[in-house]
Formats: structure tokens, sequence, C-alpha cells
């Protein structure tokens, strides 16, 4: 049925071009093709184009990067300070007396004071507790010190029976429990200075 249309035609003719005319290449285009297929890498002179091309967007690049990073240190401080902010005026509201308990001499206090008052207040808060720090830090010091005899007579004692056995370290296992049992009980001590 349909087949007939599908199958070529045998009467339908053929059209072939040919070479009719021979196509010119002058020698400048001939040369610089043969140049630029034997040396694959750029001229000098294009080479440095390219180079400060790359180096200018580099340049760009980084400029642009370091102002984003500006502006994003910028806004994570005033993010930190609003935050820092809020918990002030929050712990300051924590504090603040309950009601009944002289509140309106409160609100005046605040008022002939300041905002400065506030971080006046806060500040020496801070200030008594680093200060509860630092005497907990000096009290630790002091009981390492007292320690820490024990400790170096334990480690002596292990270094001379490693010394005293050489090649048979496995002999010392009473020497390390006694130094790891004293480093311990002088770790355990420290710890509970703090508390």
């Amino acid at each position: 049925m349909g087949a007939d249309q599908s199958k070529p035609s045998q009467d339908a003719e053929k059209i072939v071009y040919g070479d009719q005319s021979s196509v010119n290449f002058s020698a400048d285009l001939l040369s610089h093709l043969s140049d630029t297929h034997a040396s694959p890498h750029p001229t000098p002179e294009r080479q440095e184009t390219l180079d400060a091309h790359i180096r200018s967007r580099i340049h760009a690049e980084l400029q642009r990067l370091q102002h984003e990073e500006t502006e994003v240190r910028a806004e994570i401080e005033r993010v930190l300070e609003k935050e820092n902010l809020d918990r002030e005026a929050a712990s300051v509201s924590a504090s603040a007396p309950a009601e009944g308990e002289g509140e309106e001499g409160a609100v005046e206090e605040k008022e002939v004071a300041g905002p400065g008052a506030v971080h006046s207040g806060i500040l020496s808060r801070d200030m008594e507790e680093l200060r509860k720090k630092v005497e907990r830090f000096e009290s630790g010091k002091m009981m390492r010190g007292e320690g820490r005899e024990e400790v170096k007579e334990k480690q002596d004692a292990l270094v001379a029976c490693y010394k005293a056995n050489p090649t048979r370290s496995l002999d010392c296992w009473r020497e390390v429990g006694e130094f790891k049992a004293s480093v311990a009980k002088l770790e355990d001590r420290y710890i509970r200075s703090f508390q």
C-alpha cells in the first residue's frame, strides 16, 4: 500500500556539485596558521596582556571579598553588641527589686542615674565575679603546690624503676599505678577547689 511512496524513484535526478574553482589562501594566513599550530603557547606580548588581565581580575575579586568580610564583621559586631545589651538589660531587670519592695525608688534611681548606671552596675558585678575567679585560681595554685611533692616522689620512683628494668618495663606496674593514683588525687583536689 504505502510501500511505493517510501521507495526512491529510479527516475529522480541526482545533483552532484563539483570543484569548479580552486580556493586560494594568502601566504600570511598560511604562515600564521602554521606558527600557531607549531607553537600552542601565545606570544610573549599576548601572554603579558593575559597575565595583566588575570591579575586585575584577581585583585578586583580580592577587594570585593575584603569588602564583604568587613561588612560581615561589622554586622556580627552589631548583632553581638545588641545581644549583649539585651542580655544586660534582662539581667538588670531580673536583679531589680520585686513589687512592693521599693519599686518606685528603684525607678527614680534609674531615671536620675541614667543608662550609664545600668552599665556600671553590670560592670561592678562582672568585676566581682572576676575577682572571685582569681581568688579561686590563686587558691588552686597553692593546692597544686601541696600535692606536688607526693606526685614528684611517685614520679621519681617510677623513673628509677624504669632505669632499673630497661628491658622489662612491665615489672614497674605497681609504680605506674601509684603514680597515676597520686596524679588523680591531685587533679580531684584541684577540681574540688573550684566548687
